[in-house]
């Protein structure tokens, strides 16, 4: 990407294609669905693709009356680009106030992802959540006076600069800076950015269904960033030479409703490193404080020799 570039329009089409299941007939448990990975200019797909594939594969097996509230998964092979995914759901129980759900990815006769899924009926009671995290202080910033992944690419003529800029759905703006080709902003373990998506998403003309998109879209965007703090503690930016990285588990808790065509803002914070592996911890707020969902992940990190 160069300055002679003409401009790509920006939308949320990657995304919206990523997560159009296709029903199939089921070969292991109950239900069955195809998907297809997203492009990316690197040899294995995107996580978030098989997160929010497996995601929307389970919401659609469940009655409208519940939502998901918690998912934890697992990579556990690498996952061919623009190929397609088979999402195995079982039904685990179906009970008054909640149900529970597993599905399996299969892509070339092995199972790829794996997924556990709990959904309640919505419930009156106490409200309590944690405040945002005073650092960064990236509350006092307004997200559109920050640089976008293609401001700060500018001139960065590479597949990956071009995939950072227009390729991902949606506009991700970092403070203190981002981790593309440069530690910006120092070695802390903790790092936020702004999220929102490039466009409109749909309306879909049912509450419970837009709400459950835009769940899915909080699992599809979670994954491209979560690994950053652990680099930045390191010293390491993603075009470190040498560098391989790879997601290994995740959890997520979907606390509020959200609209992720909306800033929403994404808190880091890395936990541990070791053995080349390294856990960190997230957090999605609504521009207003309210705090959406919860990402743990843990990872795989091997810097170059």
């Amino acid at each position: 990407m160069n300055a002679t570039t003409p401009a790509k329009t920006l939308s949320s089409a990657t995304f919206l294609r990523a997560v159009e299941l296709t029903p199939v007939p089921a070969q292991v448990h109950q239900e069955a669905y195809e998907a297809v990975t997203q492009f990316v200019p690197w040899p294995k797909a995107y996580g978030g693709d098989m997160v929010a594939q497996s995601a929307a594969a389970m919401m659609r097996s469940v009655e409208n009356d519940r939502a998901l509230h918690s998912m934890h998964s697992y990579f556990m092979r690498p996952v061919d680009v623009g190929a397609t995914v088979r999402y195995e759901v079982e039904h685990l129980r179906d009970g008054r106030g909640y149900s529970t759900r597993s599905v399996r990815g299969y892509q070339n006769g092995k199972t790829v992802f794996v997924a556990m899924g709990s959904f309640q009926v919505p419930e009156e009671g106490s409200d309590y959540q944690a405040a945002v995290p005073a650092e960064p202080a990236a509350t006092t910033l307004d997200p559109e006076s920050l640089r976008s992944a293609a401001e700060v690419l500018a001139g960065v003529d590479s597949p990956a600069a071009e995939y950072w800029s227009t390729g991902r759905s949606f506009d991700m703006r970092h403070v203190p800076g981002p981790v593309y080709v440069e530690v910006e902003g120092g070695r802390e373990a903790h790092q936020a950015i702004w999220v929102k998506a490039f466009d409109a998403l749909p309306d879909l003309g049912d509450r419970r269904m837009n709400a459950n998109l835009h769940r899915a879209a909080l699992a599809y965007v979670c994954d491209y960033t979560i690994l950053e703090p652990l680099l930045r503690a390191q010293g390491l930016h993603w075009s470190s030479p040498g560098l391989t990285t790879a997601s290994l588990d995740h959890s997520m808790w979907f606390h509020r409703d959200g609209h992720l065509d909306e800033w929403v803002l994404y808190a880091q914070k890395a936990i541990s490193g070791q053995s080349n592996r390294g856990m960190a911890l997230g957090h999605f707020f609504n521009r207003d404080g309210r705090l959406l969902a919860t990402v743990a992940q843990e990872g795989m990190i091997r810097p170059g020799s």
